[in-house]
């Protein structure tokens, strides 16, 4: 599983952290359905639902 390339600026809310959607801790980072989500969280849960599209671009 290659990982998700997040680069734009899209995936960064500076105005305010939210818990994860996968493991609660605050995080400023958005998927590109605004989800709050670590980038990482989101490569662990692609790469145990790799027929999911969910944190894909």
């Amino acid at each position: 599983m290659p990982l998700l390339d997040w680069r734009d600026a899209r995936h960064f809310d500076a105005s305010r952290n939210l818990p994860c959607v996968l493991c609660g801790k605050p995080t400023p980072m958005r998927s590109h359905d605004r989800e709050p989500v670590h980038k990482v969280c989101a490569e662990d849960w692609c790469d145990h639902n790799p027929t999911s599209n969910r944190f894909h671009n």
